[in-house]
């Protein structure tokens, strides 16, 4: 008997896991709170773009909770802002020996590891894009796969197998250093899915900006600063950049153009360029008045950062203005960009 699928939220990740995991065979249910999404998904199927020759994929919908089944792999595809929920909700779907897997930006495996217990959590880096532009369309809009693991460094049988699944939608590595992983993608998000959100525009049009990838440094700098004094080994991530590398030194914040500084800003300008496409999930939260997942990234290292001492006054300052235009005090787009450059200076 095959192993069964649940994918929890049909927006532009879980749509696109759930219609390629469908489409090989696979038995899966898609698992949304939105009825319209569920309409569209039933009538139209999932209706794929940007990745190979567009088609429609059918595939089983259900809103909220299926009842009476269980499921071998629980896969959590929603804003960090709702993790706690639906694993709270899925928990007794979960199979005793099942896995809940956090495609989540940010650390959201502790937090459901304290819901179904760690043993029984898995954690899947995403290295690749994708959009939701209307209910029931997916436009994948970066290439790329996933990097699979336990947050405590341990290998896991189901996450092999779990990895042979998910090759249908990109590469998969397998690591023991998840924690490592994920606080390079959680500099990366903080950088780049936040500074989206303010300026309210793909990433191609962002990074060509030099004010903003200098801001994009700032951030990352004091997220790797975070992550040393938290002990973890950063390691890159596929498709992304050297975090320890990337971190702006006492030499680069003085020097106008050194080679070490004009590197780093070829890289941001390299990421760019190939996210170029990228629309920030977080931007489309707050435009469909939903909370900003701000506080599981920028937040995250604010929090850890005051327990360390350490100063992260430009991811503060991010985290505020995003919530301030949560609230609609504040529009997204290149001038406030340029208010937090100057709030955050001397740059």
């Amino acid at each position: 008997m095959g192993q069964k699928y649940c994918v929890v939220g049909s927006g532009g990740i879980g749509g696109i896991v759930t219609a390629l995991l469908s489409e090989t065979g696979q038995d899966v249910t898609a698992v949304t709170k939105n009825e319209g999404i569920a309409d569209s998904l039933r009538k139209g199927g999932f209706q794929l773009r940007g990745d190979g020759q567009p088609r429609s994929v059918s595939g089983k919908v259900s809103v909220g909770v299926p009842e009476g089944e269980t499921f071998d792999y629980v896969i959590l595809a929603t804003q960090p802002p709702d993790v706690e929920r639906a694993a709270r909700d899925l928990a007794p779907s979960l199979a005793k020996d099942g896995r809940m897997v956090c495609l989540q930006n940010g650390l959201c495996e502790d937090r459901v590891a304290q819901i179904v217990g760690k043993e029984r959590v898995l954690g899947a880096v995403v290295a690749w894009g994708a959009t939701m532009p209307e209910p029931g369309i997916y436009d994948r809009t970066a290439q790329g796969g996933f990097t699979l693991g336990r947050m405590d460094g341990t290998r896991d049988p189901r996450a092999d197998e779990l990895a042979s699944a998910l090759e249908c939608i990109g590469p998969v590595e397998l690591t023991q250093n998840l924690q490592g992983k994920r606080w390079s993608k959680l500099a990366i998000n903080c950088a780049i899915s936040s500074l989206g959100t303010l300026g309210g525009d793909r990433l191609g049009a962002l990074m060509p900006h030099r004010f903003v990838r200098r801001l994009a440094l700032e951030i990352m700098t004091e997220v790797v600063q975070v992550a040393k004094a938290e002990g973890v080994k950063l390691e890159k991530v596929a498709g992304t950049i050297d975090l320890p590398f990337i971190a702006l030194s006492d030499e680069d914040r003085v020097a106008a153009g050194s080679p070490a500084l004009v590197a780093k800003h070829g890289l941001l300008l390299a990421v760019g360029f190939r996210y170029r496409r990228m629309r920030s999930s977080m931007l489309s939260a707050i435009e469909r008045g939903r909370k900003p997942a701000v506080d599981f990234l920028n937040g995250e290292i604010v929090t850890r950062g005051f327990t360390h001492g350490i100063d992260t006054k430009v991811n503060a300052t991010v985290q505020k203005m995003v919530w301030e235009l949560a609230e609609k005090k504040r529009t997204p787009g290149m001038s406030t960009l340029e208010a937090l450059f100057d709030a955050t200076g001397p740059h």
